[in-house]
């Protein structure tokens, strides 16, 4: 195809006829693999005769082509819809991207060919590019400046394809040929007075998020040396410091926030910043990374961390003066450095001089209701109330940063700062100040409560505190202060306040109460949380805000309602769900009308255009209606039976439509649902049976990759609804085909393969005598998989698939393993397991081998096979093997409470870790965690104050270690060097789990069986006993004894 032509079918994927336009793309697809394709778009690109829509048409394709599949060659192993781009292409692109890039028309192009760039750079650099870095320098040392700017962008894109990869050898490279040019450009370019010209800046700016992201994961040996450190230090505090006239940047603040020169600035303080928390901090230093950063991390906070803070405290002085602006992205930066001053004494004792300054005139107004916060009230309540109450929407606002810099000084430097603080507060409320400034002081009351209420002098003063500033601002003309006011009774009471009569309750109660019909919708909001705190039953008006927000934080109202009345739910229960239900299928389907609305406008960079998706905004608010509210309202009525049915009614339709639609970001939800009804019911409705057929569509289809949720529901499908299954062939099949494609499948893991045996597993178990005809079936599939798995976890379960089918049916399953030639080996692995170390760990694995053992004694000797007949009396010691650790197996599932909290879900351990602080007694303990009381009074030398490690900084510590571990095993599997199965991870027993199995006596089957191989097979028996140890003689006569007691309990009760 001609240039001319292919211009002119690029051409057509922008035409607003959606006819012509789905022709283009669908020709598109058809010549986009032929060799010669990216040669020819290439050189489209770069002609300057073609449209400039049409080049970028046909950027935007080429780096989807080369980020799908530039990876791919013939040796590796590649989906089919993956083709390989020929050699000739790719010589090609190294050829000419740079060059390209270097005369891109437009940002928008540049953008493109920038991270077509970066995709070359990681899979070609160095071995099939080993001249990259000439031809960057070359560009970088030319008097052109586009040349120049488009180096700043391949240094950039080289360094940002290598960023995460373990064992890193390029970015020091990189760093060592490239930066010092990089570093004397950017030094030089400073030395021009700045101007409203963008070149400058943008290269600047270039230059420090490349330094930026090279330090992501490591500190490269030359970046530690004074060569590199010094140039470039000097670079950041010159940005930092730099003076910008008013002329060089736009009048408006917003645009001011993103122009070229406050991105650059912004980059140098988060580089100096980074630099400090990761890398220069020796008191916070991971002990992994001791030995690469010690001596770096002394030098920097001795040479480098006292001149950021005497910079930043300088560029806040000038700020909170009128004297210079600074963006919300560096007053954040700023505020991240703070905090991080906190805990080492080196820097604590700089810092400590300033803080109560720091807190008056650089914090207080970041938490006052300001002109900023005033706009968005205004202009869009449900936002505001986002950004103010929920912490996860407003993370890097110089307000959130604010209020963590109060949490650390409360928490970690108590003595010092803590009262001075609340001092400050005590004298904005006590001087009747403006409302602004008592919203910011009642603020950062909300902020501090915890700490108050855990201050032995502090907390006996909160109820008259609240009393005198926060009670009569419930009646304030400014709405902003009575939403202030709820938060903060709202907080107190969380934190523990217990007030010392009950008329200041009901005051303070019915204040909250009647801010539930405010006019403002923040009002609305924070009473119906300060409503949560004081237990107060208003779920009408929080199903209504909640309709009205989409607001996930109103659903941990919802929650604490309906957990604290239970019983007084119940009548209602159905109702209540049903309500839930609607939210749902509203938010479900206005998701469904966004998702096709933006489909008929095809974008081929939609790839990249995800921020502002309003689809998933209401699939994170559905998803929380579904799983906090329908599931606690079933939590709270599974011992009412005819409700739990009537509420399973009015769930069932919403179920069915999220997994019709396919809204795939909602199955796990889903799955829960119906995992939830059905094990609580203990059956399945008739109702119930559409979602497995569903279920059965969905994991052939769109959703193979849900068999993990999707195993706890078709796990109770098999086990309470077995009469059913045994009587459609069709839904046997499913199951059994489910089973094979999980194992076969290229799109599955090992995990689940897992699940897949697992779902094996439980088909045999319960439908006993029902599957006979997929019995070969499974057994074929599982020895086919006992080479293969390279996990512990997928090697326990293929062999219990095994174990299960002979229990299922020894003398059919031993005739299939025979014919197969695999019988001995099936045997071997599985004796293996029973005389390893924890091969079987779980009593779930002992219990299925004894009773599968037993199944093998009972069988009649003509039945065994020929070549298993030598090793037949054996099966009597593996028998005692296994009850020899099963006592200390049965008593293991008594978990220590820390792994419990692991493997609950994270609503189901939050419960119980907040029930257990509000039983515990051990005020000082909790104290201790949350305050820093035993800092001395006075600092008069560095040793008199410590540094601060806390539970943060363990946590830190637990991070990097762990950061260590999986980059050393991802090393030793690149070599080739595969994990023993001693560090395969640790299999344990499984919460919830219930099996046929549990009411089976494996002693009593065990004595049975027993008797059974002795009158069937008596010279076997004799073998097998005469050839028992010592100690396995003492194992069966144990056995034996509990058998006899085992079986006479039942008559004594």
């Amino acid at each position: 195809m001609d240039l001319q032509t292919l211009s002119n079918l690029f051409a057509s994927t922008i035409n607003p006829d959606p006819n012509i336009r789905k022709a283009g793309e669908l020709q598109i697809r058809k010549v986009g693999n032929e060799e010669g394709m990216i040669t020819a778009l290439l050189q489209i690109i770069a002609t300057d005769s073609v449209d400039l829509a049409t080049r970028q048409a046909c950027s935007v394709w080429l780096k989807n082509r080369v980020f799908s599949n530039y990876s791919v060659d013939l040796t590796a192993n590649r989906r089919p819809d993956q083709a390989i781009i020929a050699n000739s292409d790719r010589e090609a692109l190294r050829t000419h991207i740079l060059r390209l890039l270097a005369t891109s028309p437009s940002r928008s192009i540049n953008v493109q060919i920038a991270s077509t760039l970066k995709n070359i750079v990681a899979h070609d650099f160095p071995d099939r590019w080993p001249t990259f870095l000439q031809e960057v320098k070359a560009l970088l040392t030319s008097s052109n400046v586009h040349e120049v700017h488009a180096g700043c962008v391949a240094v950039l894109e080289g360094v940002r394809a290598f960023r995460f990869r373990p064992r890193n050898t390029m970015i020091p490279q990189i760093v060592q040929e490239l930066f010092p040019i990089l570093v004397n450009i950017a030094t030089q370019m400073l030395q021009t007075p700045p101007t409203a010209a963008t070149e400058i800046p943008t290269m600047l700016h270039l230059i420090l998020k490349t330094y930026k992201t090279s330090i992501v994961v490591d500190l490269s040996a030359h970046q530690q040396s004074q060569d590199s450190l010094v140039p470039w230090g000097k670079l950041f505090f010159s940005v930092v410091n730099l003076q910008l006239p008013s002329e060089a940047v736009p009048s408006d603040e917003d645009e001011r926030e993103t122009s070229e020169w406050w991105k650059a600035k912004k980059w140098a303080f988060g580089t100096l910043g980074r630099l400090f928390h990761k890398f220069g901090n020796p008191s916070q230093l991971p002990s992994a990374m001791q030995g690469q950063y010690s001596a770096f991390a002394q030098h920097f906070v001795t040479h480098f961390a006292p001149e950021i803070l005497r910079t930043y405290l300088n560029q806040v002085e000038l700020f909170v003066t009128n004297q210079a602006w600074l963006s919300k992205k560096c007053q954040y930066q700023i505020f991240q450095f703070f905090t991080e001053c906190i805990k080492p004494k080196s820097t604590w004792v700089l810092l400590k001089p300033n803080v109560e300054r720091l807190v008056s005139s650089f914090v207080f107004p970041q938490l006052s209701f300001n002109e900023t916060k005033k706009a968005l009230w205004e202009s869009d309540p449900v936002d505001y109330v986002r950004i103010a109450v929920d912490e996860y929407e407003s993370f890097a606002t110089p307000v959130s940063a604010a209020t963590t810099f109060l949490f650390s000084l409360a928490s970690n430097r108590t003595k010092s700062t803590f009262m001075p603080i609340l001092g400050f507060i005590n004298t904005v409320l006590r001087s009747n100040s403006a409302p602004p400034q008592r919203f910011g002081a009642l603020n950062m009351t909300a902020a501090l409560a915890p700490w108050m209420m855990r201050h032995p002098d502090v907390r006996g003063n909160v109820e008259a505190f609240v009393l005198q500033f926060v009670t009569p601002e419930f009646t304030s003309p400014e709405a902003y202060l009575r939403a202030v006011a709820c938060e903060v009774v709202g907080t107190v009471t969380k934190a523990g306040l217990m007030w010392s009569n009950e008329e200041h309750l009901n005051a303070n109660f019915r204040a909250v109460a009647a801010a539930l019909d405010d006019p403002e919708l923040p009002v609305r909001v924070n009473a119906a949380l300060a409503i949560t705190e004081l237990v107060t039953v208003h779920d009408s008006d929080l199903l209504k805000l909640t309709d009205e927000t989409d607001l996930d934080i109103l659903n941990r109202s919802m929650e604490v309602m309906v957990d604290a009345f239970q019983t007084e739910l119940l009548p209602v229960a159905a109702q209540l769900t049903q309500r839930l239900c609607d939210s749902y299928l509203r938010l479900a389907k206005e998701a469904l009308v966004q998702e096709e609305t933006d489909g008929e406008h095809i974008n081929l960079d939609s790839i990249n255009d995800v921020d502002d998706d309003k689809t998933f905004t209401a699939m994170g608010v559905a998803k929380t209606i579904s799983t906090v509210g329908i599931n606690t309202i079933i939590s709270s009525i599974e011992n009412s039976v005819e409700i739990l049915a009537q509420v399973q009614e009015v769930v069932i339709p919403i179920i069915l439509f999220t997994l019709e639609n396919k809204l795939l970001d909602l199955f796990d939800n889903m799955y829960e649902l119906v995992d939830s009804l059905t094990f609580r019911l203990r059956s399945i409705a008739p109702n119930m049976w559409p979602i497995f057929e569903q279920t059965y569509k969905l994991f052939k289809s769109d959703a193979i990759d849900f068999l993990d949720e999707m195993l706890p529901s078709l796990d109770n499908f098999v086990s309470y609804g077995g009469e059913v299954i045994k009587s459609r062939p069709d839904y046997k099949h499913m199951l059994v085909d489910i089973y094979s494609t999980s194992i076969s499948s290229d799109q599955l893991g090992e995990n689940d393969r897992v699940n897949g045996s697992k779902l094996a597993e439980s088909i045999l178990l319960n439908l006993r005598g029902s599957v006979d005809d997929a019995l070969q079936v499974f057994i074929t599939t599982a020895l086919s998989q006992l080479d293969k798995a390279q996990t512990a976890s997928l090697r326990l379960a293929n062999l219990e698939v095994l174990v299960n089918a002979v229990l299922y049916n020894p003398s059919a399953t031993l005739h299939i393993m025979e014919n197969s030639g695999q019988a001995r080996t099936f045997f071997d692995r599985w004796f293996a397991a029973i005389n390893g170390d924890d091969r079987l760990p779980r009593v779930h694995d002992k219990k299925l081998s004894i009773l599968a053992l037993c199944s093998l004694l009972e069988l009649a000797p003509a039945a065994v096979p020929q070549s298993l007949q030598s090793g037949w009396p054996g099966i009597l010691g593996g028998i005692l093997t296994i009850f020899k650790d099963l006592p200390k197996a049965i008593a293991g599932k008594c978990f220590p409470f820390e792994k419990y909290l692991i493997l609950m879900t994270p609503f189901l351990a939050r419960k119980v870790l907040e029930e257990s602080l509000e039983e515990s007694d051990d005020d000082e303990l909790v104290e201790e965690k949350i305050l820093n009381l035993n800092e001395e009074e006075e600092m008069l030398t560095a040793l008199r104050s410590e540094d601060v490690w806390d539970e943060d900084s363990a946590y830190l510590e637990l991070l990097a270690n762990e950061g260590v571990r999986l980059r050393e095993k991802q090393e030793k599997a690149a070599d080739g060097e595969y994990e023993s199965e001693s560090e395969d991870e640790e299999i344990e027993e499984e919460l919830g789990y219930i099996s046929p199995l549990d009411n089976v006596d494996p002693y009593v089957s065990f004595k049975q069986a027993l008797t059974t191989f002795q009158v069937q097979n008596g010279p076997s028996y004799q073998a097998a006993t005469t050839a028992l140890t010592v100690e396995q003689q003492t194992l069966l006569m144990e056995a034996m004894h509990t058998a006899e007691l085992n079986s006479a309990a039942p008559s004594q009760a």
